[in-house]
C-alpha cells in the first residue's frame, strides 16, 4: 500500500521523528511497534489510529488502548505479514531488529533502516537494494555520492561521553556517567556504544555493505555538524553539513524526490572553526580491530553479541567501562575462525557467543 508505513520502534527518538514526518506528508501509519513506554504508545495510537500494534511484553497488552495488539519478536513478524504498506521503518535497537529486516525484504517491502545490528550481524545475507539508510552518516554518504565513483568514504563521530576525559577518569566511570552524551539525548544502548566507539565501528561495517567498499574511515568531529565526506577520484572531497536532526534522512526515505525544506539551514558563521581528530585506541580500545573487522565482516555477529552482553554486565555493575571492550576483544579472539554460511548459522553463533560470555563472566 502506497502512502503508508509500518513503524518499528515508535517510542524511540527516531520513531518520534518518523511520526512527525508522517504527519507532515499525510502518511497513514498502518502499524506501531514499541517497547515498554506504553504511555507514549497510547498517545501515538490516539493520534495515528494504526491497524496493528505490538509491544515487547505480553503483560503490557491490557494497558494498550487498541484491539489488535501483538507482542514480542513473533508479534512483530506477524504484523509485517499482515500489513500492506510498502515501507517499513526499522528503528528497533539491537539484535531483535534483524529478523524484521529479513522478513520485510522477503515480503518485497522497502526498509528504511536505522537498526545498525541488521547489517552488522548479517550484511552478507541481506539484499541492500531494498534498504534506504536513515542513519545520518550513511544518509550523508548516499546524499553526496549519487552515481559517481569514489576513492574513499569518511564518517564522523562525536567522541561520546568521555571524549574530554582522561583515561584515568574513564577507568572510574559509571554507567550513569556514560549516558551523559555531550551533543544529544539518545537511548541507553546507543549512548554507551557512542562512548566506547562501538557505534562507529558498526557504522563502518554498515557502510561496507551499503556501498561495497572497505575503503572507509572515521574521525572525531566534536560539533556533529559534518556527518559524512566523500573523496572522489579526481582528488576532491565533499562534505555533508546538517543539523543534528534525524528528520532529514527519514523524510528522504519516505519521499525520495523531496524538494522542500526539512531542517533549518546551517549558519556557517555560527559554526566557527572545525577540526577532525583521530580515534585513539587507548581511549577507545575497540578501535584496534577496526581494520581487521572490515576485512572479515562476517565477524560482526561476534562483535554485536559480545557488545550487547558487555553492556548488560556494565549496567549491572559487573564490569568496568573499559571491561566492556575487554569482553568484546576476548570474544573476537575466541571466535576468530567462525564463518557463517546462512542466517541459521548467524543465530547459532550469536547464541554461542552469549553463552560463552555468560559462563566466563558470571
Amino acid at each position: 500500500m502506497e502512502n503508508s508505513i509500518v513503524l518499528l520502534g515508535s517510542t524511540g527518538s527516531i520513531g518520534v521523528n518518523t511520526l512527525e514526518i508522517a504527519k507532515r506528508f499525510n502518511l497513514e501509519v498502518e502499524a506501531l511497534v514499541a517497547g515498554r513506554n506504553i504511555e507514549l504508545l497510547n498517545n501515538q495510537i490516539a493520534k495515528f489510529n494504526p491497524k496493528f500494534v505490538a509491544v515487547a511484553n505480553r503483560e503490557d497488552i491490557p494497558k494498550v488502548n487498541h484491539n489488535r495488539v501483538f507482542y514480542g519478536a513473533d508479534g512483530i513478524l506477524e504484523i509485517l505479514e499482515l500489513s500492506s504498506s510498502n515501507l517499513v521503518v526499522n528503528a528497533l535497537v539491537g539484535y531483535i531488529g534483524l529478523a524484521p529486516t529479513l522478513r520485510a525484504i522477503k515480503l518485497d517491502k522497502r526498509v528504511a533502516l536505522a537498526n545498525k545490528e541488521s547489517l552488522v550481524v548479517a550484511g552478507e545475507f541481506i539484499d541492500t537494494s531494498k534498504i534506504v539508510p536513515i542513519d545520518s552518516e550513511h544518509f550523508g554518504l548516499y546524499y553526496l555520492l549519487g552515481d559517481r565513483e569514489f576513492s574513499k568514504l569518511y564518517i564522523t563521530a562525536s567522541g561520546g561521553a568521555f571524549r574530554d576525559w582522561s583515561i584515568e577518569q574513564i577507568e572510574r566511570a559509571t554507567f550513569k556517567d556514560a549516558l551523559n552524551h555531550p551533543n544529544w539525548s539518545m537511548g541507553d544502548k546507543i549512548t554507551i556504544d557512542s562512548a566506547t566507539m562501538t557505534n562507529k565501528l558498526f557504522e563502518l561495517l554498515e557502510a561496507k555493505w551499503l556501498f561495497n567498499t572497505q575503503n572507509i574511515e572515521a574521525f572525531i568531529e566534536k560539533k556533529s555538524i559534518i556527518h559524512a565526506l566523500v573523496e572522489f577520484r579526481d582528488g576532491s572531497t565533499v562534505a555533508h553539513f546538517a543539523g543534528v536532526d534525524m528528520k532529514l534522512p527519514i523524510a528522504f526515505a519516505i519521499e525520495p524526490n523531496l524538494n522542500e525544506q526539512i531542517l533549518k539551514p546551517i549558519n556557517l558563521l555560527e559554526i566557527g572553526s572545525l577540526e577532525f581528530l583521530e580515534i585513539d585506541p587507548k581511549k577507545y580500545p575497540i578501535w584496534q580491530i577496526k581494520d581487521d573487522l572490515l576485512k572479515n565482516p562476517h565477524l560482526g555477529v561476534v562483535v554485536n553479541a559480545s557488545n550487547e552482553e558487555a553492556i548488560r554486565l556494565f549496567r549491572e555493575g559487573r564490569c568496568t567501562f573499559f571491561g566492556m571492550s575487554d569482553i568484546i576483544l576476548d570474544a573476537y579472539s575466541k571466535f576468530r575462525d567462525i564463518r557463517p554460511n546462512s542466517i541459521d548459522d548467524i543465530i547459532i553463533i550469536d547464541r554461542e557467543v552469549r553463552d560463552y560470555i555468560a559462563k566466563k563472566y558470571r
